[in-house]
């Protein structure tokens, strides 16, 4: 038996916070698990919150921590399901074509850039003064 009657004990690090899972045994000799939250306070002191269960309640606790696990799992899996069908109505009811923005009849702005919605072409104004002047060449 360790300090204070721990039999076993494991530590879960997060961010902010540690969660400590302790069996012990107290001097009855019963068997019950201590959930220790401890999570730093204001300047060097921490905040520690503990619940304890019993060897004969552990069943029922954890069918309710299992039952409120799947509910979670299936709230999350509800909401992507729901997120992916308003990305595909939001799909449809706009289509999924890009937008293209036309400064000029041929679809170039006068500043010699093609727009097509994500993609920019970037094209050579050299390039279509010589192409003008080759179909007129009076210039």
């Amino acid at each position: 038996m360790g300090i204070r009657g721990e039999l076993f004990t494991m530590q879960v690090t997060l961010e902010n916070r540690s969660y400590f899972f302790n069996v012990k045994e107290n001097r009855a000799g019963d068997l019950f698990l201590q959930i220790v939250e401890s999570k730093k306070g204001d300047g060097a002191d921490f905040d520690r919150h503990q619940i304890a269960i019993f060897e004969e309640d552990m069943p029922r606790v954890l069918k309710g921590l299992d039952d409120s696990l799947k509910f979670i799992e299936k709230a999350r899996k509800e909401k992507a399901k729901a997120k992916a069908e308003k990305k595909v109505a939001k799909a449809e009811k706009f289509g999924a074509k890009k937008r293209i923005v036309r400064g000029k009849k041929d679809g170039k702005a006068s500043d010699g850039i093609k727009r097509t919605g994500k993609i920019i072409h970037i094209t050579s104004k050299m390039t279509d003064e010589k192409a003008e002047s080759d179909e007129n060449p009076e210039k």
